[in-house]
């Protein structure tokens, strides 16, 4: 199922009823239903993003994607979204449902030396969910700054500082107990987009606050 915007690719398994059956507890109609959804979504067409094998161990049932925020051969900014799902529900999520995630870019000088750095960052997370009209809670996570200079053989490289928000939510779940993923992946593609210093997709975003472009980083 792919999006109408940008480039989705899926190779991942990871939600097939039958392979799923065999290796853990039967899928949840509701859990297909939210991956569903993301396949669906509508992303901006600097995105390119795929499913990847999700991690086992943080819930019953999960479905991750990677994405990279391109322009030519660069990658922008990249990141991971992992979806999971217990139907028991978690006390820390306060839902069945959680969204976790990773997002990294690498800064210009100028914009790395700003002390509120931080707090805008995190800022540009709950502002991407709450310009959806989403609504969602439990949010937490971290938003860490860290420098590379280099030395040596590598002395020509210019010293380079890296973002990074690791961060986690639970989204509300709607009818039949199934949140709106591919309003929050689209969401997410926003703020992939901003730190990655790209304009607003929308006129009524104009007054956001960007980063300059920049390479950034591969996530592992």
């Amino acid at each position: 199922m792919a999006p109408a915007q940008g480039q989705f690719s899926d190779h991942s398994d990871g939600v097939d009823g039958k392979d799923r059956a065999e290796e853990g507890p039967p899928v949840p109609p509701a859990f297909l239903a939210a991956v569903d959804a993301l396949r669906s979504a509508r992303l901006r067409p600097e995105l390119e993003v795929e499913a990847t094998r999700p991690p086992r161990r943080l819930a019953p049932h999960a479905y991750a994607l990677e994405a990279a925020v391109v322009d030519g051969e660069d990658d922008l900014a990249d990141g991971r979204l992992v979806l999971l799902h217990d139907p028991a529900g978690q006390d820390a999520w306060n839902g069945t449902f959680r969204l976790v995630t990773l997002v990294r870019a690498e800064l210009e000088p100028e914009m790395a030396a700003d002390p509120l750095l931080p707090e805008v960052c995190w800022s540009w997370l709950t502002g991407a969910l709450e310009d959806r009209g989403l609504a969602y809670g439990e949010a937490s996570g971290t938003v860490t700054r860290a420098g590379s200079h280099y030395f040596g053989a590598l002395s020509t490289r210019r010293p380079a500082t890296q973002i990074e928000i690791r961060a986690s939510w639970t989204p509300r779940e709607g009818r039949g107990g199934v949140p709106e993923t591919a309003s929050h992946l689209t969401a997410w593609g926003d703020l992939l987009c901003q730190i990655a210093g790209l304009p607003p997709s929308e006129p009524s975003d104009a007054a956001v606050v960007t980063l300059p472009q920049r390479r950034g980083p591969q996530v592992s």
